[in-house]
């Protein structure tokens, strides 16, 4: 008896993965059809070599949503011949069967079947060297939070028991006097000496390792392709090395927005709102954003409105009619603009001249 070989050329099969650490489910689906759900080790080559096997000459799609696991997957699949994208968990339509009854498998489920109906919309995925180069100023950011915190830590613990800064040392800017109060205060043998003890060193710590990294990313900026774009984005007001490159691996390229309300929206610089009828609430800053991006925007706002005239007058006009950390948000916008306008004309930010009566 001849077994004759399936053939599934010019047939499209649909994958939804849910990840996980230990396994991953899988939901297949051919054209319109449903072929089944299954549990497998997390290995793109097991799914690729799953797919060939039972469906050879098929044209293979895949998703799964971002989350802790990176793009390793897209990029071990796409490597494979699948057609990947990952998308925004939040942006995957979910009726409220599928929210009451939550499981890997009707997850995966689900983003097969949205995929096959086109529903949904891959997130950009940059390029390895560039998601290094992220990697590296997200985990100076990551430093200087810890800094902060271990500095609050010590902070209370000097009030907690009265403990005052000498006069000629001031906190303000932890400096290098002021640190080495701070070790000679901790050498009492005491439990309280040994709790400021185990700060201090990891304050001390932290700021080594937040030399290093900035030492770091400096280098970088100095390098292709950032070189030329840092040295525009600091003619910015408010704009620094560690700013701009902050900026620039996170954004990468701003031309794949079309729009500054789609940077904005992309940075978190945009209002939420909920209406129904004629009911409006605007329920202030979007939860959606890059928060690496909207942090940075909105500190260097405030330098910004010091430095630049334009944004000066406008921060004054809009703080007459509203809180300031209102009116900073705006400033912020308006930043933004720039920074955009700089990176897609490739030219330096001029400060407008503002002229006086």
């Amino acid at each position: 008896m001849e077994h004759t070989q399936p053939d599934f050329t010019g047939q499209h099969v649909f994958t939804g993965l849910d990840v996980a650490l230990r396994a991953w489910k899988v939901c297949v689906l051919v054209g319109e059809a449903y072929h089944r759900r299954f549990a497998m080790e997390p290995e793109p080559e097991g799914l690729v070599r799953y797919l060939k096997r039972h469906f050879p000459g098929a044209i293979y799609h895949c998703v799964y949503e971002a989350g802790y696991c990176g793009y390793w997957i897209y990029d071990e699949l796409t490597r494979l011949g699948v057609d990947c994208i990952v998308v925004n968990p939040a942006d995957v339509p979910t009726s409220d069967k599928e929210r009451r009854t939550k499981t890997d498998h009707v997850d995966a489920g689900k983003l097969a079947r949205h995929l096959r109906s086109g529903e949904l919309r891959g997130i950009y995925i940059p390029p390895p060297w560039c998601r290094e180069d992220r990697t590296l100023v997200r985990t100076r950011a990551q430093c200087v939070r810890k800094q902060t915190r271990c500095k609050n830590q010590i902070k209370s613990l000097l009030r907690f028991y009265g403990e005052k800064c000498p006069e000629e040392r001031s906190e303000r800017y932890w400096s290098g006097p002021y640190i080495r109060w701070l070790e000679r205060l901790a050498g009492e043998r005491t439990s309280r000496g040994d709790s400021l003890e185990a700060l201090v060193q990891e304050l001390v710590f932290l700021r080594a390792q937040i030399t290093r990294l900035t030492r770091q990313i400096r280098t970088l900026s100095h390098q292709e392709p950032y070189q030329k774009k840092v040295q525009l984005l600091c003619t910015i007001p408010g704009i620094s090395i560690i700013t701009g490159m902050t900026l620039l691996t996170e954004l990468m390229r701003v031309d794949r927005f079309r729009s500054l309300d789609e940077l904005s929206s992309y940075a978190g610089l945009v209002p939420g709102e909920r209406s129904s009828g004629e009911e409006e609430h605007d329920t202030g800053m979007t939860p959606r954003r890059n928060p690496a991006m909207r942090h940075m925007l909105i500190e260097s706002a405030w330098v910004a409105a010091r430095q630049d005239p334009a944004l000066m007058m406008a921060f004054r006009t809009l703080s007459a009619r509203m809180p300031r950390n209102q009116a900073i948000v705006r400033i912020a916008r308006k930043l933004l603009n720039r920074i955009r306008y700089v990176l897609k004309n490739e030219q330096p930010y001029v400060e407008a001249v503002l002229e006086t009566a």
